[in-house]
């Protein structure tokens, strides 16, 4: 710790001992600093905000929707810095003042695309920053200038995104008009060319719709008529069966009559069966019997024709007279759709190239009449569009902050660059003096000496001073006092010259 403490004395002793080398660096290092300080020109900044409104009811009906105006918005956001505007802003500010060829229009717009920004703080608000520091212009002007850049910026964003609006809607419906007229006539050649290629060949009407409709139309005919026919053929081979199986005549006529007597005889046993007796019964047994002593004249009554007409017989044949009558038909319809059908292929046959041509010329005016009819419909939408933007403007903006005028610089802190320039300027020249030390290996106390050769030393011998040296030491701390001060009271004045410039732009 006592050699750390006799170091700090022997450095502070050694800066002391060239106070003036030190005090000579110091002010060579301030004076330099503060003139490369005041040569910084004052940078002035204007802000100014514009709300954006996004919501109009109207708009979005007529379909300008949210994601149009957005896109909107953003094209404003880059575009409001782009070069053509920044060039406008040159030309109509004092900037351009002092410009005449191309290449210094271009290093000013780029100059001025630094200090310019927009920022979009939220989604419908927009702040405007423009900053200031020509050289060439005084604190004042620059405060002046940075005002009238973002001025100028809001002025551009209302002529380019409102009139410039309604310019862009009537160029493009102009555009479209042109479009428009073009396809009517091209849709006019093809109406007369289909026209007259109809007349011609009236068959294919249509572009060969029409027989290619009745080809198909009688294609469709005859799968109906065989469907009907097919389910006609199997009613009748159904009515056949159930003729085959009904006799044509029921047994009655005569009381006793063997097929009455079977009839009486069954409906016996079946009694006595519902009674519940059993098939051993003598009753039961005795009925069996007669049944099967009946059954054979009662089958050779019904061959000989004994007996009542059957009227579902009948009722069954009439049925199958008209049913048969309903499939001859059928396939009377079926072979005339044949012919037709035939004849209707052989026609596409023989005029394959005109049933090609018809088509095309169909196909190239159905596709004029659909790009015609889009493009009408696309007019009608774009007219209603503008006439929204024009009377309720679908992008609408309002100036929140105007540009603000600026009363202090925002750069540089010119007070705080001043103050590091004295203490960089006061430390440089310590560490001058202090480096001037060690190069001249002067040692300020003994036990330095000592440590440093390696040998004891036996004594040191003070300095004595004669009154004329000691009012000349006096003298000269006077004047290095006063140097001093003198450094300090510039920096004051500096100060003071940098607060009354900021008074005066005020």
């Amino acid at each position: 710790m006592n050699s750390l403490y006799e170091e700090l004395l022997a450095a502070i002793h050694s800066v002391w001992h060239r106070r003036w080398i030190a005090l000579g660096i110091a002010w060579g290092i301030c004076l330099l600093g503060w003139l490369v300080v005041a040569l910084i020109p004052n940078s002035y900044e204007s802000r100014a905000r514009i709300f954006i409104q996004l919501d109009d009811a109207l708009a979005e009906q007529v379909g300008i929707g949210v994601a149009d105006k957005k896109r909107d918005i953003e094209r404003i956001r880059q575009t409001l810095t782009s070069a053509v505007n920044l060039e406008k802003v040159v030309r109509s500010t004092r900037i351009g003042d002092t410009i005449e060829a191309p290449k210094q229009m271009e290093a000013a717009v780029l100059a001025l695309a630094k200090n310019v920004k927009v920022i979009s703080q939220q989604d419908n608000l927009f702040e405007i920053t423009a900053t200031a520091n020509y050289s060439s212009f005084s604190d004042a002007e620059n405060a002046k200038l940075a005002q009238n850049i973002a001025q100028k910026l809001i002025d551009i964003f209302r002529e380019e995104n409102l009139s410039g609006n309604r310019g862009e809607m009537v160029e493009t419906l102009e555009f479209v008009n042109q479009q428009l007229a073009q396809r009517e006539k091209e849709l006019e050649s093809a109406e007369q060319k289909r026209t007259a290629f109809e007349a011609e060949h009236p068959e294919f009407a249509l572009g060969g719709a029409a027989s290619a409709q009745r080809l198909e139309s009688s294609r469709a005919e005859l799968r109906g008529v065989e469907a009907d026919l097919a389910a006609a053929q199997a009613a009748l081979a159904a009515i056949d069966g159930q003729l085959a199986g009904t006799p044509r005549t029921i047994p009655g006529g005569s009381a006793g009559g063997a097929s009455a007597a079977l009839a009486q005889a069954q409906s016996n046993l079946a009694a006595l069966r519902a009674r519940g007796l059993t098939e051993e019964h003598p009753d039961v047994i005795a009925a069996r019997n007669q049944i099967a002593s009946l059954k054979g004249p009662a089958a050779q009554e019904a061959a000989n024709g004994v007996g009542t007409p059957n009227p579902a017989f009948t009722s069954l044949q009439s049925i199958r007279a008209e049913r048969q009558a309903n499939v001859q038909a059928l396939i009377s319809r079926k072979a005339a759709l044949q012919s037709d059908l035939a004849g209707l292929t052989a026609q596409a046959i023989q005029n394959p190239e005109f049933a090609s041509q018809a088509q095309r010329i169909n196909r190239d005016y159905d596709v004029l009449r659909s790009q015609y009819d889009k493009l009408l419909q696309d007019r009608e939408e774009l007219r209603l569009r503008g006439e929204v933007k024009t009377e309720r403007e679908a992008v609408k903006f309002e100036v929140v902050d105007p540009p603000t005028t600026p009363r202090a610089p925002v750069a540089p802190n010119r007070p705080i660059l001043l103050l590091g320039v004295l203490v960089v300027g006061i430390g440089g020249g310590c560490a001058g003096a202090f480096a001037l030390s060690k190069v001249r290996s002067v040692y300020a106390t003994a036990a330095g000496l000592e440590r440093s050769i390696g040998l004891p030393v036996l004594g040191a011998i003070s300095q004595n001073l004669t009154d004329a040296a000691r009012a000349l030491r006096k003298r000269r701390l006077k004047y290095f006092y006063g140097a001093s001060a003198a450094l300090c009271g510039l920096f004051v004045v500096l100060l003071a010259v940098e607060f009354i410039q900021r008074g005066m732009v005020a």
